[in-house]
Order: structure tokens, then C-alpha cells, then sequence
């Protein structure tokens, strides 16, 4: 089952529609933020739309693999921040479902787009060579964009929800965190166990 579903992930077949999809999800995902941007000063417009350039990261992983290049600095900072927003963005959306009361279709389909965000991060993972300082300086790069969201007050608008920003500045912190041991734990601690067992005569 596993070679299966590896055979899928390296099809290039299958790769060119992972690149596509993710390349427009991309581009609408900044059209999204238009509005936004306009009001935002030059100097913060990286930090506001931080789900697109998230799939960014991954459209240019995937696009690397179709050229067999690989880029681990990239690896380290798509799979951190797919799983960051990807996961944020699902919460952010059933949170406004409680605030408001409704759930449109457009927040299904956020819904269900970005909880793929943070799954195809972490099923490319096995190919990712990520070394500890490029998780480093992804962790850096995540922090710093909390600091811009929640101290300088650049965070993606979300409906009402700034009614509840401390509480989502707070949350936002501790998923950062989470998404650095995810990223450290399927590219590095995962493999040298992996790597352990075989040397023992194991098969993991």
C-alpha cells in the first residue's frame, strides 16, 4: 500500500497536476488578500497572505521535482507553513461558524483546501533532505510572521475574529510551534530512526 502510494506521489503525471493546481490555488489565494494588500504597507505585504505563500513554497517544491532540482531551504519552510495555515485556516473557519453562526460554501471549500495544504506537506516529507539548520531558519521565518501578524497587527482578516485576536495570537504561537515538531519529526527524527532500524537488520 505504501510503494502504491509512492508510485502516485512520484508519477509526474501526477506531479504536473499537483504543480498546477497549487500554482492557481496560489494566485487566487493572493487575489483573496486583494483588498487587504491595498490597505497594507509595502513593507509588511510578504507577512499578510500567508496561506498562498505557503502553497507557494510547495508549488516551487513540486516544480523543482520536475526538473530534478530540490531546494531543502524550501522543503523546511513548504512544510511548516502548509501545516501552519493549512491547519490555522480550518480552525479560523469553524471558529467564525460559532461566532456567526454560518458556514457558506466558499468556507467548505477553504475548509477542505486548506486541510489539504497541511496533508500534502506532510505526505512529501519522506522526499524532503531537510537538515536541522533548515528548519532553523524556517522556525525563524515563522516566528517572525507571528511577530508581524500579532504585534504589528498585519493577521488575515477573518470576518469577526478580531474580536477574539489575543486568544487567536495566542493559538497561533503554540500552532507555530507544533508545525516546527511536525516538520522535525517526519524529515529528520522519523528518518534516522528509520535509518537506525536498518542498520540493526530492521525493516520500519
Amino acid at each position: 500500500m505504501v510503494e502504491y502510494i509512492f508510485s502516485w506521489l512520484t508519477n509526474r503525471y501526477f506531479l504536473w497536476i499537483l504543480f498546477i493546481v497549487n500554482l492557481f490555488g496560489t494566485i487566487y489565494g493572493y487575489y483573496w488578500y486583494r483588498f487587504q494588500l491595498a490597505d497594507t504597507e509595502p513593507i509588511f505585504l510578504i507577512f499578510v497572505p500567508d496561506s498562498p505563500t505557503a502553497s507557494l513554497f510547495f508549488t516551487i517544491v513540486i516544480f523543482g521535482y520536475l526538473i530534478n532540482k530540490q531546494w531543502p531551504l524550501i522543503e523546511a519552510l513548504a512544510i511548516i507553513t502548509l501545516f501552519k495555515y493549512g491547519i490555522w485556516a480550518v480552525v479560523m473557519n469553524f471558529l467564525t461558524w460559532g461566532v456567526t453562526g454560518q458556514m457558506s460554501a466558499v468556507a467548505w471549500m477553504l475548509v477542505i483546501s486548506h486541510a489539504a495544504m497541511a496533508l500534502q506537506g506532510i505526505l512529501y516529507s519522506s522526499f524532503f533532505r531537510i537538515k536541522y539548520w533548515h528548519i532553523l531558519v524556517a522556525a525563524l521565518w515563522t516566528f517572525h510572521n507571528d511577530v508581524i501578524d500579532y504585534v504589528y497587527m498585519q493577521y488575515p482578516v477573518y470576518s469577526r475574529l478580531s474580536e477574539k485576536i489575543e486568544h487567536i495570537g495566542y493559538f497561533t504561537f503554540w500552532l507555530s510551534v507544533a508545525s516546527i515538531l511536525v516538520a522535525w519529526y517526519f524529515c529528520i527524527h522519523r528518518k534516522d530512526w528509520q535509518r537506525t532500524l536498518h542498520m540493526k537488520g530492521f525493516s520500519a
